[in-house]
């Protein structure tokens, strides 16, 4: 299983496994990156605009895959819990923890590899801790930890309180 530069697992054999795509790749196939920030690496983005913009990793039929490509990155940003389906619940105006947290599979610029990678999923609090703790996968069949359930239970009867609707009546009293 891939480890993080501290030794820790990742939760994965493979992190380009889990990507469904670049940050930087459009609806269209091209690459963004070479489109916007071209001036960060001039080389690849004239390599790129003579291509037409095209992600050669896009392309089922293309020369390279994800891990080929100098400039990827995929970070997930989705509202549950990768490996339990745990939905995110945030609480406005409250300083609470997330449920959810970022998970590296891939750290950008850590000297491990040729071409370092930043790829993330979200996982929650709990799987998240299993997963370093080297003995959980992000693929295992999982549900969430009861303490996690009791948290998002938590933040939804707080959601329900702020959405109820009191009368200045009811909440100062009527005595008329």
């Amino acid at each position: 299983m891939e480890k993080t530069p501290r030794g820790t697992s990742v939760g994965v054999d493979d992190p380009y496994d889990l990507v469904e795509r670049c940050d930087f790749l459009t609806d269209d196939g091209r690459c963004r990156y070479a489109a916007e920030y071209g001036h960060h690496d001039p080389e690849f983005a004239r390599t790129r605009h003579e291509d037409d913009l095209r992600c050669p990793a896009a392309d089922p039929h293309g020369a390279w895959d994800w891990a080929d490509c100098p400039k990827f990155r995929a970070t997930d940003t989705a509202r549950e819990c990768r490996r339990c389906g745990l939905e995110e619940r945030r609480l406005t105006g409250e300083e609470s923890r997330p449920l959810l947290e970022e998970h590296h599979l891939e750290y950008p610029d850590d000297g491990r590899k040729e071409l370092a990678h930043e790829i993330t999923v979200s996982l929650c609090r709990w799987c998240h801790a299993k997963i370093h703790g080297s003995w959980a996968r992000i693929d295992d069949e999982a549900t969430p930890d009861p303490e996690a359930i009791a948290a998002a239970e938590g933040r939804r009867t707080k959601e329900h309180a702020e959405l109820a609707f009191e009368s200045a009546a009811e909440r100062y009293g009527d005595d008329g």
